[in-house]
């Protein structure tokens, strides 16, 4: 069942007149492209980047990386500006550009796409083919499938929606060797697996947020208690997920000590997420403060876990 764009949200809040639409900034257009996600998804492009087999010349390994960090944001603006009905009722996000009124919706689309057809077309013609076509179709991947058709219609938006997170290791890889093989499928997994804890861990304290703008996010659909289980089992899959480079052989101590470690400690704050104090509802009683624990958690372990598969790489 679709959750459709709030009726005349558009009209009452978001279709300003040019003239009504306050001065932006350098730093409202930077905001359009989430620099946030997009520093995640450069660091693990690099890492697929580096531990691939082969060399790339130093300034076409910039480039590589320049154009994933310009699709990664170019899709980032595309999905405020698709978003930016859900956006202005969201505490988290009203004061956004668009639906503050810094920036006008169709700019924000136009500055979007540009970026993304350039992206492609520099990683294409700079790089390699596949590597371009692997850019293209995270891109439209997060915008198309993601943003326009999951988000608003299932709780497993998030689950399926992960991919597109997942891909730049693999495009990392392809820029350097025109092919995938099993590390950068590896890479994509235990970036798929990490995003539902990661994501739902945020949902569990910010579901009034998604329930106000008719998102359909697990914690709005199934309740708290079920959405705490589903990141109980999906954190299992990710720490089993990134234990496999070592096990298979392609990465070395360095890694796997790493990865256990960090495993563990996910395991541990997962495990105070399901024992949390609880009302009969599975609401939280303590403002869920073991959920934002392990958001935070969430984001340095899979940085963490990505350096230490760069630098067992470097030292192996």
């Amino acid at each position: 069942m679709p959750w459709p764009r709030r009726p005349g949200t558009d009209a009452a809040v978001l279709a300003l007149a040019e003239g009504d639409l306050a001065a932006s900034s350098a730093a409202d257009w930077i905001a359009l492209l989430k620099p946030r996600v997009m520093a995640l998804v450069v660091f693990t492009a690099l890492v697929g980047l580096l531990v691939a087999p082969g060399r790339l010349h130093p300034v076409l390994a910039f480039t590589a990386i320049l154009c994933i960090a310009v699709g990664a944001g170019a899709a980032g603006a595309i999905n405020m500006w698709y978003d930016r009905d859900i956006d202005a009722v969201m505490r988290r996000t009203a004061r956004r550009p668009i639906p503050a009124g810094r920036i006008a919706p169709g700019e924000a689309l136009g500055f979007g796409v540009t970026l993304a057809a350039a992206s492609v077309i520099v990683m294409g013609l700079a790089v390699n083919l596949p590597a371009a076509l692997g850019l293209a179709f995270s891109i439209g991947f997060y915008v198309f499938v993601y943003t326009m058709w999951l988000k608003r219609r299932t709780p497993q938006n998030i689950v399926i929606g992960g991919a597109a997170g997942a891909f730049p290791p693999a495009i990392g890889w392809l820029a350097v060797t025109g092919g995938l093989d099993v590390m950068p499928l590896l890479m994509f997994a235990i970036i798929f697996a990490w995003t539902p804890p990661h994501f739902w861990s945020l949902s569990l304290w910010a579901h009034a947020d998604y329930q106000r703008a008719g998102v359909p996010m697990l914690p709005v659909v199934a309740g708290a208690r079920e959405t705490r289980r589903q990141i109980g089992i999906y954190t299992v899959l990710l720490v089993a997920l990134s234990l496999a480079p070592w096990g298979l052989g392609l990465a070395g101590a360095v890694y796997g000590v790493t990865a256990g470690l960090l495993g563990a400690g996910f395991l541990e704050r997962v495990w105070r997420v399901l024992r949390d104090r609880q009302d009969g509802q599975g609401i939280s009683l303590t403002g869920d403060a073991p959920a934002r624990a392990a958001f935070r958690y969430s984001i340095i372990y899979l940085f963490v876990l990505f350096a230490a598969l760069a630098v067992d790489s470097f030292l192996g």
